[in-house]
């Protein structure tokens, strides 16, 4: 909340948003005055556009560009030669391409015009909705323009500038990867073996595909001759980077798919047996439609504040009565402190929705009369969410947020120092500590689950249910852990659809659009939110699962199944777990006899 009110009170989102001049003038605004800036303060309603005075020959000092720019209200679509023909321009289009203070009748006449006024002749450009910049359009003013303004732009204003001009294609992927995510819950609540197969095909060809499509990218980049600027230079890392790191994962996927494919039909048994405890409250389905509001509204507004830090800085007039903008001390500390908020925050709205679903499923399983279930489960779960365990969601997804930061300072040392030499042990040893985070990390989520589960049965804190929790996985281990993780492995194929078809949708669109944009930024956040929206609905089913787990071996902790202490599971869950712990006996069964077979020693044969 104190980023957030800082945000708005220093930052100046309009400036990144529509431009501004070098009076210190925000384009298509009414704009204040600047003390000491007699060109500031300006009614800029009607010029939208930013115009360069000197396009063709950029000028830039310690990494800002100092060359004179003015609002206009349109740009010049054919080249002027001469003064006459600026000042007819501005006659007839109303758009005045000299400095504020020259009247248009004195453009031929005033003997400075030639500082006053661009440098001739004036390049035909276009408007581009990158800070509404007029773009020259002939080819050698176009290189030299783009190599300044792109190349020395600083790099957080590259990479909102990409995300604000390519805008509309990130809001179409993101209603994409919602559909997907969509379909796909309807998919596992009706799943059959059938469609199950069809499924995990899909999940083939979909990682096939886009590993051929991003290696026929980074190949269309790597040849094209035309590429001069850094933005393309970091698209073809970045498509680089994306092509190996799908490769590697379509290849992990594929083997695991093989090995476990003897096992898919007690997976899918475990799938039936939990759409039946969601049966019993049908509205858990409904659960991710608030939650992705709730992270969508959260996204929404962590973006305007990003945007307005971003553009946070003092005004400083300097020398001719120009205004510049020095950022202000500690911003850099303010964007660390933004990005551990927006993955605190959005870890702690899963952990909720964690928490309401598994005091539903709690509620439907300790329920002695099947045939009467209790009335309004997710209700109930939610009111005793907000009165007695936020704490709980804030301490587990705090352990989420300080394992992930790790990593990402990790990630931000390996790219800082990706240029340099470094001996092998150095990238072992930062591979192993990357490793050793994401199992970490795996590890946590799934305590977290589990915790909650044991908080909703015993309404205990999140420590004391972690402990609880360890104890008692650790004695019913051998039933359903193996079937358990093959019933998250599917759903997580899910997932992994939803991303695939949302990336491929999302090169197709921002190949388009090479230029002046870094696109590898955006097609990163299109990504992530691809996978955290399909993991808020689909993570539905694995909290139901995980639920149903930790029920399962409180009822068998509990009671015995006889007369005096039965069990809460219904017969259908009863008669999955026999089948399991008969396959399980016969197993290991089969192993003992190989180990017998093994230990048998050849005797001679004595007549």
């Amino acid at each position: 909340m104190f980023i957030t009110g800082y945000s708005v009170v220093a930052g100046a989102t309009g400036r990144l948003l529509f431009g501004y001049d070098s009076f210190g003038n925000v384009c298509g605004k009414k704009n204040y005055p600047v003390e000491g800036a007699p060109l500031s303060g300006q009614d800029m309603t009607l010029k939208k556009h930013v115009f360069f005075m000197n396009s063709c020959n950029l000028e830039v000092k310690d990494g800002k560009l100092v060359s004179t720019t003015l609002c206009i209200s349109s740009c010049p679509e054919e080249q002027l030669d001469t003064l006459e023909e600026i000042q007819l321009f501005a006659k007839n289009n109303g758009s005045f391409l000299c400095v504020y203070n020259l009247n248009s009748s004195n453009y031929t006449q005033n003997p400075h015009a030639d500082s006053l006024c661009p440098r001739l002749p004036v390049p035909p450009s276009k408007s581009f909705p990158l800070f509404n910049r007029c773009i020259p359009q002939t080819p050698e003013c176009y290189s030299l323009f783009a190599s300044v303004l792109v190349n020395d732009v600083d790099t957080l204003h590259r990479i909102l500038s990409g995300i604000m001009s390519g805008r509309d294609t990130i809001l179409g992927l993101c209603i994409l990867s919602l559909g997907l995510s969509l379909a796909m819950v309807f998919t596992f609540r009706f799943i059959t073996t059938l469609l199950v197969h069809t499924f995990i095909a899909l999940v083939i060809l979909g990682l096939l595909f886009v590993c051929g499509v991003l290696w026929w990218l980074y190949y269309d980049y790597a040849n094209d001759l035309s590429i001069a600027l850094d933005t393309e230079r970091e698209n073809m890392t970045c498509l680089l980077g994306f092509a190996v790191v799908s490769t590697v994962l379509t290849a992990v996927l594929l083997v695991l798919i093989f090995v476990l494919r003897k096992r898919m039909k007690l997976a899918i048994e475990l799938l039936w047996v939990t759409n039946k405890a969601i049966s019993s409250s049908p509205f858990l389905l409904f659960q991710p439609l608030w939650t992705f509001a709730i992270l969508i509204f959260f996204w929404v507004l962590w973006v305007a504040v990003l945007l307005s830090l971003g553009t946070a800085g003092a005004a400083q007039v300097i020398e001719g009565g120009q205004v510049e903008y020095k950022p202000l001390s500690g911003i850099w500390y303010m964007w660390w402190y933004h990005l551990v908020g927006l993955i605190w925050t959005s870890e702690f709205i899963l952990a909720c929705q964690q928490i309401t679903v598994a005091g539903a499923v709690v509620t439907s399983y300790f329920n002695r009369n099947k045939n009467d279930p209790p009335d309004s489960p997710i209700l109930s779960s939610l009111s005793i969410l907000f009165c007695y365990h936020q704490g709980t969601a804030v301490k587990g997804s705090f352990l989420i947020t300080m394992v992930r930061i790790p990593r990402t300072i990790l990630m931000y040392i390996h790219n800082t120092l990706k240029d340099k030499q470094r001996s092998a042990l150095a990238r072992s040893m930062f591979r192993c500590c990357f490793c050793c985070f994401c199992c970490l990390d795996r590890c946590l989520r799934h305590l977290n689950q589990n915790a909650y589960t044991t908080t909703a049965i015993n309404g205990t804190d999140f420590c004391t249910s972690a402990k609880d929790t360890l104890k008692l996985l650790s004695k019913n281990s051998s039933h359903l852990t193996s079937v358990n993780c093959i019933g998250h492995f599917i759903i997580f194929l899910g997932k992994v659809l939803v991303v695939c078809f949302t990336v491929f949708g999302g090169l197709m669109a921002f190949n388009y659009h090479r230029v002046l944009q870094v696109w590898a930024i955006p097609l990163l956040l299109v990504a992530f939110f691809a996978y955290l929206v399909a993991h808020s609905f689909l993570s539905v089913f694995e909290t139901v699962l995980d639920s149903l787990f930790v029920c399962f071996a409180v009822d068998l902790e509990t009671n015995d199944g006889s007369s005096e202490k039965p069990y809460f599971m219904d017969q259908e869950f009863l008669s999955f777990v026999k089948r399991m712990n008969k396959l399980n006996n016969a197993r290991a069964q089969r192993e003992e006899n190989l180990r017998n077979q093994e230990g048998t020693e050849l005797r001679p044969i004595v007549r």
